[in-house]
């Protein structure tokens, strides 16, 4: 099985990176192969809403000169994924926002059921915050999400310092134990009982 880990920091080896890689680290010892993918240092372009993706093949993003389609075509293929961002002002930082507004989009009918997670770090607050918008995708995709101790922030400044929050990296840990096991029995129950029936989407506008 494998897991795709979206790093929206754009700091090399930051804090961010190192959380993700708590994560990595105990998913591997349940035999998980996990693919991080930094994306917060790139040019992302954000989306347009043109509905492109609803009607090309393989609901593709318009924009080809990006990672996105790339990426999200290997979320797709994965078994689960982890979302990954730095709190800035109480948010997703900007370059992970542009790209879970496209990823999402073009492929949340492909994410369905499948196992996913999401982090945030930290330097005292707003954490939570970024869970909560990280959720966002993930339960409107219809993801499962894998639980933990307590919210899955892990708390740092400087490069390094979120691996001296215990707690926070512990809560990481117990995620990513319980994502691997959710993995397993995801893809054992495959076997048994097909996914539930899916139906069009009734969409609802207000105004008139």
């Amino acid at each position: 099985m494998k897991v795709i880990a979206i790093n929206g920091s754009p700091r090399k080896d930051g804090n961010t990176s190192q959380a993700l890689k708590v994560m990595a680290d105990e998913l591997k010892k349940h035999g998980i192969d996990v693919e991080t993918i930094q994306i917060g240092h790139l040019n992302i372009h954000g989306c347009t809403g043109c509905g492109y993706c609803s009607s090309s093949k393989k609901n593709r993003c318009v924009f080809k000169d990006d990672i996105v389609n790339e990426t999200a075509e290997k979320m797709r293929e994965s078994d689960g994924f982890i979302l990954a961002s730095p709190t800035y002002y109480a948010g997703i930082a900007g370059n992970m926002k542009c790209f879970l507004d496209r990823a999402f989009l073009t492929s949340s009918n492909y994410f369905r059921f499948k196992v996913a997670t999401s982090i945030s770090v930290v330097r005292r607050a707003g954490g939570v915050d970024v869970v909560h918008q990280l959720n966002n995708y993930l339960n409107l995709a219809e993801t499962i999400l894998p639980p933990s101790q307590y919210w899955t922030s892990a708390y740092g400044m400087d490069k390094g310092e979120v691996m001296k929050d215990s707690e926070g990296v512990q809560t990481l840990r117990k995620n990513a134990r319980a994502m691997a096991w959710l993995l397993e029995v995801v893809n054992f129950g495959k076997e048994k009982f097909p996914l539930p029936a899916d139906e069009g989407h009734i969409m609802t506008n207000f105004i008139k």
